[in-house]
């Protein structure tokens, strides 16, 4: 008998340690608590303003919202604004993003608009430090020189910003490269991610078992009942960020639950 509880302590305290979030400070939590990001800006429903796009951007920044957008690299090695791995959703051209330099990616429209994939430093400039941003960095083709030039890119900004990512390795890039820097590891409940990702994959991370590498300061949790690891890891000091609320889920009760709340196509106050 003793023997069982000596070896489910033992492993209890492995499960903890493999789970465990880092400490932010006030001051890298303070711009984003109790605040609400537009999802790829504040995007409309029918895309008639494109998700990603400077419209987007500047509809955020006019309503006082933080926003949430992805960065990703093309052919020629410039950060770009775009959320999907493919051009295919919308742009309607069956490729990948980094199979394009920036000048052949410009004469692509978004869903059929006179807007085009912006560059991350002309999101920057319509955001001018006004309000935070959390960026996604994706983690399809180099990601490496991803993470160095999203980081310098950031280095020349005024505002507000965080970095997450779904891939573990791109948040440990941060925390070795860029510890001041708030850092958040993206993750959902396992049956969204298994279409898509090995067993093992989708075990690691929508357990958080990857924390113990990462050492993540937020946990961005996509909105849904949360394992036990994700509730665990919140309790130890991880910020709570809910991604993606939309106008069917129960807001008050989110504001209540979360840190910070991730949404789009609807209205709530920009803080709460």
């Amino acid at each position: 008998m003793w023997i069982a509880l000596a070896a489910l302590l033992v492993l209890a305290t492995l499960w903890l340690m493999l789970i465990m979030p880092a400490r932010s400070t006030k001051t890298q939590r303070a711009p984003f608590q109790n605040r609400c990001f537009a999802h790829r800006g504040l995007f409309a429903a029918d895309q008639s303003v494109p998700e990603n796009s400077l419209d987007a951007f500047r509809a955020a920044v006019d309503a006082g919202y933080g926003v949430e957008l992805d960065v990703q690299l093309t052919r020629d090695k410039q950060v770009v604004v775009f959320h999907d791995d493919t051009l295919t959703r919308v742009c309607g051209v069956d490729a990948r993003v980094d199979a394009y330099t920036l000048e052949e990616l410009k004469a692509m429209p978004l869903f059929g608009t006179s807007e085009r994939i912006p560059l991350f430093t002309d999101v920057l400039a319509v955001l001018d430090g006004k309000i935070p941003v959390i960026v996604e960095l994706k983690s399809g083709g180099d990601w490496k020189t991803l993470c160095e030039k999203t980081l310098a890119l950031l280095r020349g900004y005024a505002g507000d910003y965080c970095v997450e990512s779904f891939h573990p390795l791109l948040v440990r890039w941060f925390y070795k490269n860029a510890p001041d820097i708030l850092r958040g590891q993206l993750s959902e409940a396992a049956r969204y991610s298994r279409a898509y990702m090995p067993l093992y994959q989708t075990v690691l991370m929508s357990r958080l078992l990857t924390n113990i590498l990462v050492h993540p300061q937020f946990v961005a949790y996509r909105i849904g009942p949360k394992c036990l690891s994700a509730r665990i890891s919140e309790a130890l000091g991880a910020m709570r960020v809910a991604w993606t609320a939309r106008p069917t889920d129960d807001h008050m009760r989110l504001t209540r639950r979360n840190d910070a709340i991730i949404f789009e196509h609807y209205r709530p106050e920009p803080h709460f």
